[in-house]
This record gives C-alpha cells, structure tokens and sequence, in this order.
C-alpha cells in the first residue's frame, strides 16, 4: 500500500510506516502545489498532511485509489472534507498531540498581554527604560471567557483557575455537568461572554456558524479594553473589524497565532499595531507535539489500512478495535440484508428503516452496521463507488430516509437485526440472526415469513401454492437444467395456502429454466438473487 507523506512530520512517524512491508513510504522534500502533487497521487492509499499542504477536489479525484488522509494536527480545514467524504476517503486528524503544548501557548499569551512582554522587549532592545508605560494587570480576579470548551479549552481553563481567574465558557456541545466537572461557568451565548470577559480565547474550529463570528457586532458588546488570544483559526476573526477595534482602543491588546492568510503578509497592518502580539502558528511547534502527532498520525492511518479500525475520523463516527470486535459479525449480516433488499425492492425506494433487537440492541455503535446495510442495498441498485465512508451521503443523495431503532420488544432470537425498504405504499423486509456462531448468520425472515437462507452465492426465490408435489417438481426441473439445489427452505401461511420457496443454488438457473416454472399457474413471483 503506498503512502505519500506530503509534509514533514516525525521521524518516529515515518520509522513506524517503514517497519511494515505492507507498505511502500514516499516522503516528499518540500511542500508541492496542487498542479505539482496531481501527477504523483494516482496510486496512492494514504496521505500525510499538516497545515502546509492543500487536500483539494482535484487531488481526490486524481487520487483514484486513496482511502485515508491523515492530518498530524488538529484542523483539518486545508483537507476539502466534504470531497474527500463523497469520494469515500476517511479524515483523521491528531487532537490530542498538541492539546497541552497549543494551551500553554495560550496561556502564555494571557500573560504577555497583561504584561505587555512583547513591546516591553522591543523598547528594552531599542535601549529604552520605560517602566511607567508598560504597566499591566493582574490576571488574578479577572475573568476569561472560552470561546470553544474542547481538549484544548479545557486545558486553558485548568491553567486559568490555577491562576485564581473566574472562568466562563460558551460551548453549544458542552454540558452542564462537564462544565461543573471542569470548574467553569456555562452560558448559553457567546455574547454573554462579550459582555463578562476581561480576557477572551478562541478555541472553534471553522464552521458556517463560527467563521467570523468575531466581528463589530461582537467587538461592541465587550469591555472596553479587552484582551483577545486566538490560537485557533484566523478566519475565527474579521481581521478589518479587529483593526478598527484594535485603534479605537476598544480592544486593548490582541495575540494572533493564526491568521486568515498564512503567511501572513509582510505588508499587513497587524505587523504595524503596537498592541499586537503575533506568532507565526507556532500552537504545535513543539518537539514534544511533532512527536505525538507524527506517531498518531501514523498508527492511527495503519491501524485504519491494516484492520478497518477508525479513529479520530472526522467525517466517519469512532470505533475502536473493541466495539470493531463486536460489530464485525454484523457488518456481514448487514451487508447481505441490505443486498438482498436491494435486488428484492420495488422502484423509487424513498425510506429504509432498521431495528436491532436481542443482543445487537445492547451494542455500543450500531453506525457502522447500518453503514454496512446501506452498502449493500445501494450496490446492489449499480451505485458505484460506495464505500462505508460516504454511503451515508450517497443515500441521502438518492432521495432515501434513513431510520435506526433499538427495540425492546421480545424477539425469537438472540440476535436480532431486521431491515425494511419502502417505496410510497410497497414494502419489502428481511430479518437476519446467527446461528451457532456469530460466524453463521442466516437470513431467518423474508416477506414478514419465516425461512432460513444461506446468505451467500445465487439464492432462487418464488411464491407457490401449497400443493402436494411442488418440491419435487422443482428439483425435477432443477435436475433437467443441471442447476443444482445447495440447501431448500420452505415456509407457508397455511396448509393449502400460500407458500414461499428459497433455494441457494450452485449456479445461476438459465433463463429456460424460469420461463418453464413460470408457466405452473400455481408460481409466481420467480425471483434470482446473488450475494
């Protein structure tokens, strides 16, 4: 498996991908454009970035066999996610590599604005002694605001309370009960911190909602004279407000490390501001960091090619090796139920619902099996280049609702995990278990009827009445065509009644050969499947 890593990252990183002879490592000597790495993508599996290098559509659409990139950071906005989502490659990034080494560097902002370090220094090597005109604040009793409350939040607000400030963050994900856990205060607005904080620190990632979001609007609802840190992301800020805010003296100091264009310009006003602080995105330049990230950067992108474990995916839900472990046999089953459906299913599927019940209910992600069922109901519907990354997308793409429920209703089997498919007023649905060991699965119900099916190669299917003779007139038939009968199941509604008949086969019935059943008055439907 080749794997390009297109940015410097640890040694130890790149050591861990050399030691396995499965795959072939490529690193490049220098950061390349777009037009540079499209020619050299064709064949590649995984790709290593940091911030310097772009992932953009065009490189995904040329990287035809990619499955993963790994970003050695956190922010993966130099990754098109969205693309790389419908071409069915994984996101991973790093967040906990440089949690600790990005919240010191916060930190340690705080504490140069209060002090004013940086013009102090400038004025001490221009051979000035200006006590008076650098005179600070304590960051005692003052109040900080957190914009954002995640790994790296949450370490700055540790430093924060150590430092005996009032800590108050806005975080919609955050919880009352993380929030009194971490010691903070929870608002349920950013402008309620606009309003409290003497300091304020960004820690969002870009969204639609947060990319400048601190803009006049915000500006004018803080104290006057308050300090900002960002060491997020740049287009977190309205850099044209900031100024103005920035030379009214309504904001009395800001430290950048990110900025909306890097590198930043030698000619941008920022360069200019005396009570600007600026770093050149150093948040993870830290040998203790490049080193963390480089190694998770590369295990995770290993473990994820080498045993389909996922983690720190941003476009695909977690799933350690544990919970994998106790997936995999669905995945399996699923994947047959839904391929089933496929091939069984009336045209403009518009809903699809799945039910996990026994035992599959008590599982602790149930997103990678109905992942699994989608996949195999959309391939079988010729939908190509599906994958478990963006069969979600493709579905919605196809017009098709997705429902998932945990049933408690009692069940015949152990496990349990039944899929229905509906089409306006039509409906078709299948139930699946194991039997034995979850090694041995079995499709157990089909058309709300009882049956057994090997899910596995050509499965004949048809509706008959329930006449003395049928089986051995259908294995007559079988035997005349040289198709032979892998195993049988038969169930009716009642004696006389209507039955259904499921065959797994050895081979694919010739067209004769359905032609000739069809013509019994007492058969219909004639259906062949493959899986």
């Amino acid at each position: 498996m080749n794997v390009l890593i297109c940015d410097p990252i640890s040694p130890k990183g790149i050591a861990l991908f050399k030691q396995r002879p499965e795959f072939k490592v490529t690193v490049l000597d220098k950061r390349l454009s777009e037009a540079e790495l499209i020619p050299l993508v064709g064949e590649v599996e995984a790709m290593v970035v940091r911030s310097e290098t772009k992932i953009s559509k065009k490189i995904l659409e040329a990287a035809t066999k990619l499955r993963v990139v790994g970003r050695a950071g956190v922010g993966v906005d130099n990754v098109d996610v969205e693309a790389a989502t419908q071409r069915g490659v994984v996101v991973m990034n790093t967040p906990g590599g440089n949690t600790i080494t990005t919240a010191e560097l916060t930190f340690f902002m705080l504490g140069a604005l209060a002090r004013h370090i940086g013009p102090a220094h400038s004025s001490m090597v221009a051979g000035k002694w200006d006590r008076k005109l650098f005179q600070g604040t304590e960051l005692s009793g003052k109040t900080l605001g957190v914009l954002g409350m995640g790994r790296i939040g949450g370490e700055v607000a540790k430093r924060a309370l150590a430092f005996n400030m009032r800590v108050v963050a806005y975080d919609p994900f955050l919880t009352e009960a993380r929030a009194r856990q971490l010691g903070v205060e929870l608002v349920p607005e950013a402008d309620a911190i606009y309003k409290a904080a003497d300091f304020i620190t960004v820690h969002m990632p870009v969204t639609e909602q947060t990319r400048g979001m601190l803009n006049a609007d915000a500006f004018a609802k803080m104290k006057p004279g308050v300090r900002i840190v960002n060491c997020a992301r740049g287009e977190i800020i309205q850099e044209k407000d900031l100024v103005a805010a920035l030379e009214s003296k309504k904001i009395g100091g800001v430290a950048l490390d990110v900025f909306a264009e890097e590198p930043l310009p030698a000619d941008h006003v920022f360069r200019k501001l005396p009570n600007v602080l600026l770093t050149p995105h150093l948040g993870a330049s830290t040998s203790e960091a490049q080193e963390k990230c480089g190694l998770e950067v590369a295990e995770i992108i290993a473990a994820y090619l080498l045993t389909g474990e996922v983690r720190n995916a941003v476009n695909l839900p977690f799933i350690d090796a544990k919970t994998f472990e106790e997936v995999q046999p669905y995945l399996l089953l699923g994947e047959k139920l839904g391929k089933l459906l496929g091939q069984l299913s009336p045209a403009n599927v518009d809903r699809i619902h799945v039910t996990y019940g026994g035992k599959a209910r008590e599982l602790p992600n149930i997103d990678p099996i109905t992942r699994s069922i989608l996949m195999g109901f959309l391939q079988a519907g010729a939908i190509k280049d599906v994958n478990n990354v963006n069969v979600r997308a493709a579905t919605a793409a196809a017009g098709i609702t997705v429902e998932e429920k945990k049933s408690d209703e009692p069940v015949t089997f152990n496990e349990w995990l039944h899929v229905s498919v509906t089409a306006g007023k039509e409906k078709v649905s299948a139930g699946g278990t194991f039997f034995g060991s979850p090694n041995n699965p079995r499709i157990v119900r089909l058309f709300s009827q009882p049956t057994e099916i090997v899910p596995s190669g050509v499965v004949f299917l048809m509706n008959n009445k329930d006449r003395p003779g049928i089986v051995g007139y259908i294995g007559t038939l079988m035997a005349k065509h040289k198709v032979n009968i892998a195993s049988m199941s038969l169930s009716r509604d009642a004696a006389g009644g209507e039955a259904l008949t499921v065959l797994n086969l050895d081979s694919v019935p010739p067209t004769s050969l359905l032609e000739e059943i069809q013509t019994d008055p007492d058969i219909s439907n004639v259906r062949v499947v493959k899986l």
